[in-house]
Order: C-alpha cells, then sequence, then structure tokens
C-alpha cells in the first residue's frame, strides 16, 4: 500500500529537503521520526529536492507499507514528534503506481521580497529595498513561457538528463504591504532554477539588464551571463499538482 504526506516546512534549519550523511535534511528528520513511529525502517520519496534553506508551504512525499496505516494517528503522532518547523497536514492512501515525484504534472514556486526589515519574515522572504520596475519585470518574465532550453539557470554538476521545462506561468505581483509576490509553474525545475530567475529578474528591475539582455541570457544557455541567484529564505515550494 502506498500513502501520501501532504506537509509543509521552514527550510532554514535543513540542509535541503534530501538526506544526506552528516547533514539535517528534511527527507532524514521525516523519516527517523516515522520510521520510530511503525517500528520499521520507512523511506519516503517526495515530489523533489529543495535546497538549503528553501521552504515548501506545500510539499507532497509518499512512503510504501505492507500492512493498512491509520492516517490520522499517524498524522497526530508525526506531528507530536517532528521538530516545529516541519508540519504534517495529512496523510491518505493512494494508487500503488501514484509516484510523488514521477507522476507531477506541474510545481508551482513562489518567491517573496520584503521593503520592510521584519525579523519575523527572515526565514520567508528577501529583504530588499531598491528601487525596481515591476512592469519590467513582468515583461522579461513572460519571454520565459516562449523557450524550454534554461540551461542559463541551471546549476553546473547537477548532472541533468536534459535541461527542458515547460514553463505555464510567472508573474510579479505587488501586495498591499508592499510586498512582492512572484509566481512560476512548469512541469519541471532544475536545480536552482528559479533562485537564478529571480535574481536576474530582479536585475531587470534595476536596470542592469534591458527586457532584451534578459532574452539574450536565455537564448545564451550559458550560466555565467544570468545574475548570483537570490536569496534561500523567500523561495518556497507552493503546489504540486497530479
Amino acid at each position: 500500500m502506498r500513502y501520501f504526506i501532504e506537509l509543509q516546512y521552514d527550510g532554514a534549519a535543513y540542509y535541503g529537503w534530501q538526506r544526506q550523511p552528516d547533514a539535517v535534511t528534511v527527507q532524514g528528520t521525516i523519516e527517523d521520526k516515522l520510521s520510530m513511529l511503525r517500528r520499521v525502517a520507512t523511506e519516503i520519496v517526495g515530489a523533489g529536492r529543495t535546497d538549503t534553506g528553501v521552504n515548501a508551504s506545500f510539499y507532497i512525499a509518499h512512503f510504501d507499507s505492507d500492512t493498512e496505516v491509520d492516517c490520522s494517528q499517524l498524522c497526530y503522532k508525526l506531528n507530536k514528534v517532528l521538530p516545529s518547523d516541519i508540519a504534517i497536514l495529512r496523510i491518505y492512501e493512494v494508487e500503488p503506481r501514484l509516484h510523488a515525484r514521477f507522476d507531477a504534472k506541474q510545481r508551482e514556486y513562489t518567491y517573496f521580497l520584503t521593503p520592510h526589515k521584519s525579523p519575523f519574515r527572515r526565514h520567508s522572504a528577501w529583504y530588499f529595498t531598491a528601487e525596481i520596475d515591476v512592469e519590467k519585470m513582468n515583461e522579461a518574465a513572460d519571454k520565459l513561457l516562449e523557450y524550454e532550453d534554461f540551461t542559463s539557470f541551471a546549476k553546473l554538476n547537477s548532472n541533468n538528463k536534459t535541461n527542458i521545462c515547460h514553463i505555464s506561468h510567472a508573474k510579479w505581483i505587488v501586495e498591499e504591504d508592499g510586498t512582492l509576490r512572484f509566481t512560476i509553474r512548469a512541469d519541471r525545475f532544475l536545480r536552482n532554477m528559479v533562485r537564478a530567475i529571480v535574481g536576474t529578474l530582479v536585475d531587470v528591475g534595476r536596470g542592469k539588464y534591458s527586457v532584451a539582455d534578459f532574452e539574450d541570457i536565455i537564448r545564451s544557455k550559458d550560466l555565467s551571463r544570468c545574475s548570483t541567484g537570490a536569496p534561500a529564505c523567500g523561495l518556497f515550494l507552493s503546489d504540486v499538482k497530479y
């Protein structure tokens, strides 16, 4: 039997999602507690990797079990033993062939920039005070939908079989308090891709690059052309569709 776990996490204290030797990760933390509660070694498979410091407001993982699981009880017990920066939203049975990673049709990331210094947002937004042209940033973001090869925003030595991604949405919105929210959706994302895109779009907004320059960066397929990646703290995996 296969079970999906819906969860959220603040990534500030973790070296990303994926279990690593001698490093505290979200996957490793959940697996350890799940195995303890179930009294059997239990591995989980996530919808994708998130890097060090990246958050998730909505994340999916799955695990397999030879015996039936009381989902509500397991959800309750996991939340009791997991640290406060990881929350289990619900656990439910799915068809055995449904895979949290390989069957995901769309993933959504959201990035936040705030012009207001706040100790309560240091793990959830990039504190950024420079003047930026959001209209130009959206004009550049629209160009992302016209391309498929995002080598220019792919981290080197990531062992990707392909750098092809199909982006269906990319837009900046200014919220009432002045916070900028960037939402991007695609069938897949490359490692560090969203942070590289955000950092480069912000440089468009600052006037460092024109919209034409941004399009040239995409076409160049050259990572050295893009800007420094935006800080991890502002990035959230916010949705996964199956």
